[in-house]
């Protein structure tokens, strides 16, 4: 489908997009249309072509490196030489002085209730809404319903009351550990009543609070026969439900039928990596979806099990406190978004020259303007502000466009300077490299910096394409540079002032079905000082949970702070093997787990649209996969390819033999359409291959440009 445009000013802006800005959004707005328009049409003039002239930079930077490395092919690697190298060209900046942020107007969120984080697709209303939701789950639910808890009867329908049981013996291992009873166990309590302000458990001819009676801090209900208990833990509540009559509560003796936690705290609203945004119908459901939640009356019509039913955005939690004045808590998530990043343009707008509209600068200004109805209720932010998570930004310069981008966006909006707030994502190798100096530029907007491996590793492989062939996929994951990374990120963020002023975030935990192992591995993403970290679900975000209330986050950035941080250097280290000794098992192997992974998640891109995919491996193990897991595998075989580690011949055979694989994955999904065996029909069979012979000459190694033109010809 063409677009339809109309001409407004110097832009030719799609139908579809001017009439929701100007129908929806704009009204009830201290904006007037004809204003608006006018003064977006010329900064969108004055902030493209610096746009295009920092993607000339990047282009510019990548081919002295690569004329580097080809230089010194047969020589010794030596690291002063590399680092000198990277600092004349200007790839590497000077460190300046020391400094911290000076970001205000922050919510609690974001400062001081440290917590789980969700990334969910804004195209899809429904999980855009279970995310904003699942800031209180059901612990039980959470348990019951994962691989945490080991039963016969895991998979089943039918009610297992030894899971049951399981279930409660855990929750209330959990409140023993962090709501001790003076010399009792939580099974021990039968009666829950409170007295002169304070919570009082009833056991067998024994009262008893307590240890730390300050975690008390409110109720619902009657104070001889409360309905539930609110209960804080390092800045996280917890709510005791009290139902005797209930069926989860026939074999607990206090009545209680649930531990509802604290769960989701932050959810991002990824307008990015998950969704597949290629023209304006589908920018418009992504912005449409996002004006509801900044209005609060996003609703989503669904039918499960023969219901038809509602979704819509929880209410506040009301209690009483302890001093007998009413109280509420915020019921959803703290909603940020997350925008593209600087490379994408869009057909929806054309400028005067034709061109097609930068996408990160269109997504500023929209979701913005959208966020305005937000700043008039306070909802979303109670302390006013709007919280955008930038991606793929490459160094200090392109982060001090960004913060460009936002000066011209409140100068339109008519918003206060720095009502914007910035999230960076540190998920390419300048910025890595030079993320002190990348946050100083946005020192009065930063909220936020959050590592993104696969990204990372995507570009890390790319920017080094030519220094040789890289380490498997595996190896990679425990390589020296990316632990340094890893700590990197943190201690910079702590030497900036992050503690209880902004989030430092860590990545997604990409199997959502293997909750057992989360819970074990995820925690330490804690102990290297991450105060929120993303997870794939809401009962992720409710196990996740867990870990925070174990570990007071800010006594261990005071831990961080005391230890020398001495590997800055093996950053610079590259990931590679001057002489590979891999067997041709091994290699074959290697390019089918990814061969599988890329044709599994660009076949439902490219032919359904959907950006963020729960894909099987060749295990059967469902992994999340977005365009971030996409760059590293289709990047690592044009690497091995370009090396001679194996050869095109090899690697069509494979794709062809994982495309019959990934067919037979997807055989109940009536929507699917078999890449097996007619290859050359098959647009996403196509993209995939391109994504891998094209891979070496993509932009930083990006898949976005590829997917977006093959999209829009199957759309077409």
């Amino acid at each position: 489908m063409s677009e339809k445009y109309i001409n407004v000013n110097n832009l030719s802006v799609s139908k579809d997009l001017f009439e929701f800005i100007n129908s929806e959004v704009i009204p009830n707005t201290n904006l007037q249309k004809d204003q608006f328009w006018k003064r977006f049409d010329e900064e969108i003039h004055f902030l493209a072509p610096k746009n295009k002239e920092l993607l000339q930079t990047r282009r510019k930077l990548q081919l002295e490196i690569d004329r580097w490395h080809l230089n010194n092919k047969e020589k010794i690697f030596k690291f002063d030489e590399y680092k000198n190298f990277l600092i004349k060209i200007g790839y590497l900046k000077n460190k300046g002085k020391s400094f911290k942020i000076e970001t205000k107007n922050l919510d609690d969120e974001i400062s001081t209730i440290p917590g789980p984080q969700l990334v969910v697709p804004i195209s899809n209303a429904r999980y855009a809404l279970n995310a904003v939701n699942a800031r209180y789950q059901s612990l039980y639910d959470s348990l019951y319903g994962s691989d945490v808890i080991e039963s016969e009867e895991s998979v089943s329908e039918r009610y297992d009351p030894e899971r049951g049981l399981e279930v409660i013996k855990f929750t209330k291992k959990f409140l023993d550990n962090h709501f001790g009873i003076k010399n009792k166990k939580w099974k021990d309590v039968q009666k829950i009543f409170i007295k002169n302000d304070e919570l009082i458990f009833e056991t067998y001819k024994y009262k008893t609070n307590l240890v730390n009676k300050n975690k008390f801090i409110g109720y619902r209900g009657s104070k001889d026969k409360p309905s539930a208990i609110i209960l804080k833990n390092n800045n996280l509540h917890v709510e005791i439900i009290i139902n005797p009559y209930a069926f989860s509560a026939r074999s607990d003796a206090a009545g209680i039928s649930d531990i509802i936690v604290e769960s989701a705290i932050t959810t991002i609203c990824d307008h990015e990596d998950s969704v597949a945004g290629v023209d304006s119908s589908d920018k418009v459901l992504g912005y449409r979806n996002w004006l509801g939640l900044m209005k609060g009356d996003l609703k989503a019509k669904f039918e499960k099990k023969g219901k038809h039913l509602i979704r819509k955005m929880n209410p506040d939690r009301k209690y009483i406190g302890k001093d007998g004045k009413f109280y509420h808590l915020h019921g959803r998530a703290l909603l940020l978004n997350r925008n593209v990043g600087h490379l994408m343009t869009n057909p929806c707008i054309l400028l005067k020259d034709r061109s097609e509209i930068p996408e990160g600068i269109l997504d500023a200004f929209v979701t913005s303007l959208c966020s305005l109805h937000d700043l008039e209720i306070k909802k979303n932010s109670r302390k006013g502000s709007i919280m955008i998570v930038k991606p793929k930004q490459h160094g200090p310069d392109e982060c001090e466009f960004t913060n460009l981008i936002f000066e011209r966006v409140e100068k339109v909006l008519n918003l206060n300077k720095y009502t914007i707030k910035c999230g960076i994502m540190d998920e390419e190798r300048r910025t890595t490299l030079n993320l002190h100096e990348c946050i100083r530029r946005l020192k009065h907007r930063v909220f936020f910096i959050n590592t993104g491996f696969l990204d990372r590793t995507g570009d890390e492989i790319h920017t080094s394409m030519e220094a040789g062939p890289m380490i498997k996929k595996s190896d990679m994951k425990i390589s020296e540079w990316i632990k340094s990374y890893e700590n990197n990120n943190v201690k910079v963020g702590l030497d900036c002032g992050f503690s209880g002023v902004a989030q430092i975030g860590k990545g997604m935990f990409a199997e959502p079905d293997n909750m057992s192992k989360m819970i074990k591995e995820k925690i330490n993403h804690l102990k290297a000082g991450a105060n929120c970290a993303w997870v794939p679900s809401p009962t992720a975000a409710a196990l996740h949970s867990l870990h925070y209330h174990e570990i007071n986050i800010f006594e261990r950035h005071k831990e961080i702070k005391k230890k020398k941080y001495t590997e800055i250097n093996n950053l610079f280290k590259l990931p590679i093997v001057r002489k590979p000794n891999w067997s041709e098992e091994e290699i074959r192997n290697e390019i089918a787990n990814s061969a599988q992974s890329i044709l599994g998640y660009v076949v439902r891109w490219i032919d359904q649209g959907i950006g963020c995919s729960k894909v099987p491996d060749l295990n059967g193990t469902n992994l999340m996969e977005d365009r971030a897991t996409l760059r590293i595998s289709s990047q690592l075989i044009a690497n091995w390819l370009y090396h001679g580690v194996c050869s095109r011949k090899q690697v069509l055979e494979i794709m062809k033999k994982m495309a019959k694989v990934v067919d037979k994955q997807n055989e109940n999904d009536k929507k699917y359409e078999d890449m097996y065996p007619n290859f050359d029909k098959s647009i996403a069979f196509k993209t995939a291959c391109e994504l891998i012979f094209q891979g070496k000459d993509q932009p930083s190694g990006y898949t976005e440009p590829l997917l977006h033109l093959n999209r829009l010809i199957k759309k077409n």
